[in-house]
């Protein structure tokens, strides 16, 4: 499937069922009083995060979403039925932005925890029947409430990945390769800049105990000017605010032998300038591909990082070599944060009271 990180979508609840205008009609009964029941109030339209949705790919296939109408009331004071609300399944990550706001838009729900749940769109209330209007000076109303129009709104859907170790570095530093070593992730492969056109989501599962995970993304390789949007530029540098801790690597091809660990900083300026907070986050550094180096050079490079007091990994992706000990840094640098903060630690105002959501057994989904 495409990874699709935007999707501008029109969500429409259901329409109020409208009231009954009747009277009862029973034998001996010539002139009996209003009965008329009262329509279904319409559905409303939900969004909750899935955590097997990876992508918005879908909503670019389908883009208008709609909840049923509620039914109209009937007499002998039978309401109509509730139209059934609509929930559309979004991945973790997801920002949900509706059209208004000084802005032109404002933010209306951040569904970054598994099976968050925002009401986007409220249903339409059912009219009131006539049995509503009598009183002693109208004995026999003729007349009923309408249904109310249900809720219609455009939104922008907006997906920041969540994942524990966030890779970042050069135009190909490796990272794809490296992804692909330390978990089932397959990505596109080749040695040459900007292979990766999207963001690759990997996952590291614990030997010992399997439901503990390690998720790692993959970001497409940075340039200089990528704040500004130059090179792949913002559209990604956006996935890297929720990762937990970066992982910052550098191909041995791209070091500099009088300024060795001038890529590191060239990228992490380009953190700094998107946003200052990125560049104080916790990373490890990691020089790739050394099975390109001669020994003596390799050696040389050790020193110099021991020199300059920086903690430094040097691997070889392809070859997999010096991953072990790389790989144990990120399980306790992960291990870490989760005792700091969970993954899932973005909370959001839900759109709604909890006893007005649906039910999750039988309301629609959109897969």
């Amino acid at each position: 499937m495409r990874f699709v990180d935007e999707a501008k979508i029109l969500v429409k609840a259901g329409k109020g069922g409208k009231g009954c205008m009747s009277f009862r009609r029973e034998k001996f009964v010539p002139r009996g009083g209003p009965d008329g029941g009262d329509g279904g109030d319409g559905g409303s339209v939900y969004l909750r995060a899935d955590p097997r949705l990876l992508s918005l790919y879908d909503f670019r296939l389908k883009r208008i979403y709609e909840a049923q109408n509620g039914q109209p009331g009937q007499g002998s004071q039978r309401d109509g039925k509730k139209g059934q609300d609509l929930v559309i399944g979004v991945p973790v990550g997801t920002l949900v932005f509706a059209e208004g706001g000084p802005d032109g838009e404002e933010l209306i729900a951040d569904l970054s925890e598994s099976d968050d749940i925002a009401r986007v769109a409220t249903g339409g209330r059912g009219g009131k029947g006539n049995e509503h209007f009598k009183s002693s000076t109208m004995r026999a109303p003729k007349f009923a409430q309408p249904g109310e129009p249900g809720q219609e709104r455009n939104l922008r859907l907006e997906l920041k990945i969540l994942a524990d170790a966030g890779l970042i570095g050069l135009p190909n530093a490796g990272k794809s390769t490296f992804i692909s070593k330390v978990s089932a992730a397959r990505p596109k492969i080749a040695d040459y800049p900007f292979t990766t056109l999207a963001p690759n989501l990997g996952v590291m599962i614990d030997e010992v105990d399997p439901e503990k995970r390690l998720v790692v993304a993959d970001i497409p390789g940075l340039i200089e000017g990528a704040h500004t949007g130059q090179g792949l530029g913002t559209r990604f540098l956006k996935h890297v605010e929720r990762a937990r801790f970066l992982v910052h690597i550098l191909s041995a091809e791209d070091i500099d032998e009088d300024d060795p660990w001038s890529g590191f900083e060239l990228v992490n300026e380009e953190l700094k300038q998107f946003d200052p907070e990125l560049a104080e986050r916790k990373q490890i550094e990691v020089v790739n591909k050394i099975d390109l180096l001669s020994p003596e050079k390799l050696n040389k490079l050790k020193e110099k990082a021991k020199k300059d007091d920086r903690k430094i990994y040097f691997i070889s992706a392809k070859e997999e070599k010096g991953l072990e000990p790389l790989i144990a840094e990120l399980w306790r640098l992960r291990d870490e944060e989760e005792r700091h903060k969970p993954l899932a630690s973005y909370h959001h105002e839900l759109a709604g009271d909890e006893e007005n959501w649906p039910d999750m057994e039988t309301g629609d989904r959109i897969e």
